[in-house]
C-alpha cells in the first residue's frame, strides 16, 4: 500500500516537472515561429513613387520570353532588364548538344534596349504535364531522371530533376559549364530554380539532396566566375523551421557566402509564417558579402501565391508595392528584385508605382 502511493506521488511529482518544462518549451518555440509575424506593419506607410535605390529591378517572365518584345521595360529607366525562366529540355534537345539560339536572341534584343538578361535554369515544373529535363535522362541509366512532386493536399504539382542522383548532376553541371562559356561577363546573372520540392521517392536522401544543392552551386560558381550567381533556397525537405532545425537550409547559406554564391528566392509573402521563418529570417539575421535577390511572382501582388481569377480580388486590392520594396530594401536587405510580369498587377500596380526620374 505504502509502495503504491509513493509511486502514484512519484508520478505526479514526474507529470508536474514534465509540465514545468514543457510549457515554457513550447511557448518559448511558438513565440520564436511568430517573432517576425508584424515584421511587416513597419512598412504600411510606404508610399508612391519608388525612387531609385541601390536595388536592381528586373521584370520576371517565367517562360513567357515573347512577351518582352516591346514590354514598357525596355524604356523603363528603373529596371535593368528581364529575368527570364529556360529549360532544360529547351537547351539540351540532345545529350551533350547544347542549343543556346533563344538566349541569343534575348540577350541581342535586351542588349539593343541596353538592358540585361538575367537566366533562370529550370530542372522542376509545377505541372504534371511538363518534365523540364531533355529525354535521354528519363531512361534507367538516370534512374528515371525526374521524379513526381506533390502538393500538401497530395495532388500531383509537377516534376523535379533527381538533384541527388550524381549522374543527372553531372550531366547539370555540364550544362552549366556550356552555359558559362558562352554567356559569362555577358548577362547580369543566372540563378537555379527554388530547393524546396515535395518528394516521395525511394533513392532520396535528405543529405544527399543538400550535398547535392551544393555541388550545383559550386559548378555555377566556377562556370561564371563574372556574372552573378544565385540560388533560391527557401525550404528544405526534411525540416520546418524554427522548431525542426536539422542545419539544412543554414548549411546551404553559410556554403553560398562561402563560395560566393548569392541567395535569393521566390514568392515575397511579407505575412506568411513558412516564408517568414526560412528564407526571410536567414536573409534578416546576418549580413552577407554575397548578392541576395527576392522575387514577386504570381498572386503575390496581392498576398498569395499562384495565378488568382477572382475578379473581386483583383479590383478591390490595395497596391501593396510600396510595402513589398520598402520591406525588400530595408528588412532583408536585397540586392536585386524580380517583378513578375502578372496582369493587370504589374501594369497597375508597379508601372504606376515606380519613378521614371
Amino acid at each position: 500500500m505504502i509502495s503504491q502511493q509513493l509511486f502514484r506521488c512519484t508520478v505526479c511529482i514526474s507529470v508536474f516537472v514534465l509540465s514545468a518544462i514543457w510549457t515554457p518549451v513550447k511557448g518559448q518555440e511558438k513565440n520564436r515561429s511568430e517573432r517576425y509575424i508584424d515584421a511587416y506593419k513597419k512598412y504600411l506607410n510606404a508610399t508612391c513613387p519608388i525612387t531609385k535605390d541601390s536595388i536592381q529591378h528586373f521584370v520576371y517572365f517565367d517562360r513567357d520570353r515573347e512577351l518582352i518584345k516591346n514590354h514598357p521595360l525596355l524604356s523603363h529607366p528603373m529596371f535593368k532588364g528581364a529575368q527570364i525562366m529556360y529549360s532544360w529540355r529547351d537547351v539540351e534537345p540532345e545529350k551533350g548538344k547544347y542549343d543556346f539560339v533563344i538566349l541569343k536572341k534575348d540577350y541581342e534584343y535586351l542588349k539593343s534596349h541596353n538592358k540585361k538578361l538575367f537566366i533562370q535554369i529550370q530542372d522542376a515544373t509545377f505541372n504534371p504535364k511538363y518534365k523540364a529535363v531533355p529525354d535521354y535522362l528519363l531512361t534507367a541509366e538516370y534512374d528515371g531522371g525526374v521524379v513526381m512532386q506533390y502538393n500538401d493536399d497530395e495532388s500531383a504539382g509537377g516534376w523535379v530533376a533527381k538533384r541527388w542522383n550524381k549522374k543527372v548532376r553531372e550531366q547539370f553541371g555540364l550544362l552549366i559549364q556550356a552555359l558559362g562559356k558562352e554567356f559569362d561577363g555577358k548577362i547580369e546573372g543566372i540563378n537555379l530554380q527554388e530547393t524546396s520540392i515535395g518528394v516521395r521517392d525511394q533513392g532520396f536522401s535528405e543529405l544527399e539532396y543538400v550535398n547535392g544543392l551544393k555541388e550545383n552551386m559550386l559548378a555555377l560558381k566556377k562556370s561564371f566566375p563574372t556574372s552573378t550567381t544565385m540560388i533560391y533556397a527557401n525550404f528544405i525537405p526534411g525540416e520546418w523551421l524554427p522548431g525542426n532545425d536539422k542545419g539544412y537550409l543554414r548549411g546551404i547559406y553559410q556554403y553560398c557566402e562561402e563560395i560566393g554564391v548569392g541567395l535569393g528566392g521566390p514568392d515575397l509573402m511579407v505575412t506568411r509564417k513558412g516564408q517568414l521563418n526560412h528564407i526571410l529570417a536567414m536573409m534578416h539575421e546576418a549580413h552577407y558579402t554575397v548578392p541576395l535577390g527576392i522575387a514577386v511572382q504570381d498572386g503575390n501582388y496581392i498576398g498569395e501565391t499562384g495565378e488568382i481569377d477572382d475578379v473581386k480580388k483583383q479590383s478591390a486590392h490595395n497596391n501593396i508595392v510600396p510595402l513589398l520594396h520598402a520591406f525588400a530594401k530595408d528588412f532583408l536587405r536585397v540586392n536585386y528584385m524580380f517583378w513578375v510580369n502578372q496582369e493587370p498587377y504589374f501594369k497597375t500596380d508597379v508601372l504606376t508605382c515606380f519613378s521614371r526620374d
